[in-house]
């Protein structure tokens, strides 16, 4: 008797878990040629407002986590990538389409990009913290602390790389992220997402939402319990951006403007994803006391 293919069901990643969209709709998932893939979840404003609660509540244990630990976990991350990457390889060939090399590069990119982060969870907090001089007879300290729930739009071309870059400087420094994913390329985000689920990340520190960026980012830009929103993934819409940045000022968001075309992945990152998601805490102390 032939065997029945066990066919995939692509879901969201809300707190750890992988629930259907709330709305119980889909949206079909093209190759690079135009031919089926699968059916991707289609997130709704609910399942928006629950991956943000989902965030929330595991903000305060990852931030609270030491930066050697969460460096453990970003590197274990990129471990069971490699373990994985024929999958992710054929996810970025099929979706993004060029050649096998090219996937191949990509998928190392991506791994290594982790590890890169991976070894700067350490040492950002001494690069970007100071011992402040002070004409008097006391001394400060200043030291960087996360913003909160992040709430990401991912880049739409980019569909493992450019995800992998936005989400990865914002867990290293502590932060929680709610990332809507490339709306035609949604696959490697949901692969990246069954990663997350087996790394040791807690559940609730990436919330992946597959859809359309111009639906859910509204409800994240004005949603009260988010505390900054990156618009790289609405790059090519100023409109759209314009809109988002407009709602995020309801509860003075940090915004991360898009740039005016799609950012060049490969290159290197430099410091400043990292740095606009921390806040600067200053302690002071009398000196003799």
């Amino acid at each position: 008797m032939a065997r029945v293919d066990v066919r995939k069901t692509y879901k969201l990643y809300i707190g750890g878990a992988f629930p259907r969209s709330e709305s119980g709709h889909s949206y079909e998932v093209t190759d690079s040629k135009g031919a089926f893939m699968a059916n991707a979840a289609l997130a709704s404003r609910k399942d928006a407002r629950d991956a943000v609660v989902a965030a929330r509540k595991a903000f305060g244990g990852w931030a609270a986590r030491t930066a050697y630990n969460r460096a453990q976990i970003l590197y274990r991350i990129a471990e069971v990538m490699e373990d994985r990457r024929p999958q992710f390889v054929d996810a970025v060939y099929r979706c993004e389409g060029g050649s096998t090399a090219r996937a191949n590069k990509v998928v190392d990119e991506a791994i290594d990009r982790l590890v890169w982060y991976a070894g700067w969870a350490d040492k950002i907090g001494q690069v970007t913290g100071s011992a402040n001089p002070v004409a008097g007879p006391f001394f400060n300290l200043s030291t960087p602390e996360p913003t909160g729930v992040v709430a990401v739009l991912a880049p739409q071309a980019s569909s493992l790389l450019g995800l992998v870059s936005v989400i990865a400087p914002a867990i290293t420094t502590g932060n929680v992220v709610v990332v809507v994913s490339s709306h035609q390329r949604p696959l490697p985000a949901v692969t990246f997402a069954e990663v997350l689920a087996t790394s040791d990340v807690p559940g609730g520190v990436v919330n992946v939402l597959t859809g359309d960026a111009a639906t859910v980012g509204p409800w994240l830009a004005a949603h009260m319990d988010v505390n900054a929103i990156d618009l790289t993934g609405v790059a090519g819409d100023a409109e759209l951006a314009r809109n988002l940045e407009i709602a995020a000022a309801d509860n003075l968001k940090r915004v991360r403007r898009a740039p005016a075309a799609e950012t060049d992945w490969s290159t290197e990152p430099g410091l400043e994803p990292m740095t606009w998601l921390l806040e600067t805490k200053t302690v002071w102390h009398p000196i003799g006391i």
